[in-house]
């Protein structure tokens, strides 16, 4: 599942992120949802999420919804 609709996405799951960092190259990082940072309903690059380690980035896939 895509990560453009903010209400598929709840803290704790577990998603794949693009970091700002890594835009050029596509790069994912996975990792657990703990704030969801983007207020609107949608966005077309990925919902823009703080994962539990910190790390910030756009949500490309969920992985598993609890």
């Amino acid at each position: 599942m895509e990560g453009t609709r903010r209400a598929d996405i709840k803290p704790g799951i577990d998603v794949m992120v693009e970091l700002t960092e890594d835009k050029r190259s596509g790069r994912l990082t996975g990792g657990k949802v703990k704030e969801i940072l983007t207020s609107a309903p949608t966005h077309p690059h990925g919902i823009k999420v703080k994962l539990e380690n910190g790390l910030v980035g756009r949500i490309k896939r969920i992985i598993q919804s609890n």
